[in-house]
C-alpha cells in the first residue's frame, strides 16, 4: 500500500511512514479485511467510512508540507479511530472527536491493543471542537461542510494549518487547506475533489 501510495505522488517519509506503521485491517469490519489496503473508502457502519488511504495520506501531507512539526492536533470525525492511529506518528498529541458514540466505542476498542500515549478519545459535536485544549496546530476534518465551523478556526493556533473538504456550489467537493499566517490572516487555497460524509451537528 505504501510503495503504492508513494508511485501516486505521497512523497514525504512522515507520512509514508505512519502509515506503514498502521494496520488497516484492524479497523476494518471482518468481512472487509481483504479488501483493507484497497486504495477504497469503505463502509464502517453508522452511514460513516473509513477514508481511502491515498486522502489520508494527502490531507496529513498538507499538515506537515515544508518540514513543519504536526504538533497539537485536532482531528474532527474519528470514525474507527484508524486516521488518529496514523496521525498519532506524526503529531505531539492528537484529540479525535466523534459525535456517534456506538462508532467512538469501537474506535476506542480498535486503539486499545495499539497503546498509542498521545491520542485521546471525545464524545462530542466536532462542529465544536475542544475548546478546552486549544489552540490546535494542526486541525484535520474527515467529514464535509459548505462552510468552515467559526469555532474550529478560532481554536486554531498562529501559524496553524487547518485541512477539511468543503463542498461547492453544485455539490461537489475539494480538500480545503487553511493557513493561519505569522499576521494573523487566514489563507484559503482549494486543492483535490473528493468524496466524504457530511459533517453533522449535534452527538448521538
Amino acid at each position: 500500500m505504501v510503495e503504492r501510495l508513494r508511485s501516486d505522488g505521497i512523497r514525504d517519509d512522515r507520512v509514508l511512514g505512519a502509515l506503514n506503521e498502521v494496520p488497516r485491517h484492524v479497523f476494518v469490519e471482518e468481512a472487509l479485511a481483504s479488501r483493507a489496503y484497497e486504495d477504497t473508502a469503505l463502509p464502517l457502519g453508522f452511514q460513516q467510512t473509513i477514508s481511502q488511504p491515498f486522502v489520508v495520506a494527502r490531507m496529513a501531507e498538507l499538515l506537515v508540507a515544508g518540514g513543519r512539526a504536526m504538533g497539537k492536533t485536532l482531528e474532527v470525525g474519528a470514525g474507527c479511530g484508524y486516521q488518529a492511529a496514523v496521525l498519532s506518528y506524526m503529531a505531539s498529541d492528537v484529540y479525535a472527536i466523534e459525535r456517534i458514540g456506538k462508532l467512538l466505542e469501537k474506535a476506542r476498542s480498535n486503539l486499545r491493543p495499539m497503546r498509542l500515549p498521545n491520542v485521546r478519545l471525545k464524545h462530542g459535536d466536532g462542529s465544536l471542537g475542544l475548546p478546552e485544549v486549544a489552540p490546535f496546530d494542526s486541525i484535520i476534518l474527515a467529514a464535509a461542510s459548505a462552510t468552515v465551523p467559526k469555532a474550529l478556526l478560532d481554536q486554531l493556533a498562529p501559524l496553524g494549518r487547518m485541512v477539511m473538504p468543503q463542498v461547492r456550489q453544485g455539490g461537489d467537493q475539494v480538500v480545503l487547506l487553511i493557513e493561519r499566517m505569522s499576521s494573523g490572516t487566514l489563507k484559503e487555497t482549494r486543492l483535490d475533489a473528493v468524496r466524504f460524509v457530511p459533517l453533522l451537528p449535534g452527538i448521538e
